[in-house]
């Protein structure tokens, strides 16, 4: 008999996920419905998004050769029914104060800061570049993580050396882009462009670098048609830049820049970022949404 959600205790809660204490070694993380975007969590939330997160992350573990965080399979004996499919039970880890993100084409906040330095996270990137711009070879952009309602910040890796010193620092961005090219090369394969992403990494007890949290899912990614792809355009995805568009377009008649709640997302809004996200999962993944738990 599957235990019940109310059995484990409550240790947080993010814009996206829950995470529940199982035992003194594992945890149960689920993904919710909602949807976060220039860190406010909108409302109303997108129906099935925690299941594509789920089922997403879940195939690209599988499909890429590093050690992660995830200790049981889908349909877990552990994980309670009523997050079935969009639960995972997964390791305890230390985690690292980064977000470790890997971009392959410049554009959202590194196109900022480019057009103002020339360099993003103090790298320096040749002139001439613009919106949509493919960068060869991709860079590591460190963040630091922020919590909810504040802006995650761009750092140096610099930082990132001091804070964890020059061995670990360089294995985490190591490990970055290479996951980040493993991942991209696989989406190109299937028609599509793996724009940038971020990752999570902890520590386990043998202080082994593990990836983390959700993997290469719309909410942590930039995913772009590769038949439509224009440099100097923003580009059309499969992600959440649907929904950021739609908050900073004149419809929604929200000021990005105020401190006002965002409104409500409309429902045609809702649905085509459902319709999104599932596209995304089965054309990555090659099976059918409907198959998942």
């Amino acid at each position: 008999m599957r235990p019940e959600l109310s059995d484990y205790t409550h240790l947080s809660a993010g814009k996206v996920r829950e995470l529940y204490e199982i035992d003194d070694d594992h945890l149960l993380m689920v993904a919710t419905d909602r949807i976060s975007a220039y860190d406010h969590v909108l409302e109303p939330a997108i129906p099935d998004k925690g299941r594509v997160l789920t089922a997403m992350s879940v195939f690209f573990f599988d499909a890429i050769d590093f050690p992660n965080h995830l200790a049981g399979p889908l349909d877990d004996e552990r994980i309670p029914a009523e997050v079935l499919g969009r639960a995972l039970v997964v390791k305890r880890l230390k985690m690292l104060p980064f977000e470790a993100v890997a971009r392959g084409y410049l554009t959202g906040s590194g196109l900022v800061e480019y057009r103002d330095t020339g360099t993003v996270c103090g790298i320096p990137l040749p002139d001439g570049l613009t919106e949509a711009s493919r960068l060869e070879p991709p860079i590591f952009t460190p963040a630091t993580k922020a919590e909810q309602g504040d802006h995650d910040e761009n750092v140096s890796f610099d930082v990132v050396v001091e804070k964890l010193g020059a061995e670990r620092a360089e294995e985490l961005r190591d490990a970055t882009l290479s996951i980040y090219s493993r991942a991209a090369a696989l989406a190109e394969e299937k028609g599509i462009i793996l724009a940038d992403t971020k990752f999570e990494f902890g520590l386990d007890a043998d202080e082994r670098l593990v990836l983390a949290d959700e993997v290469l899912t719309p909410d942590s990614s930039r995913y772009w048609p590769a038949d439509s792809y224009t440099v100097g355009k923003v580009q059309p995805s499969y992600d959440k830049q649907y929904v950021r568009n739609w908050l900073t377009s004149d419809d929604s008649g929200w000021d990005k820049a105020s401190d006002d709640t965002p409104p409500a997302l409309p429902a045609d809004v809702v649905e085509a970022t459902r319709e999104r996200y599932i596209e995304a999962y089965e054309k990555l993944s090659g099976q059918k949404f409907s198959d998942h738990i």
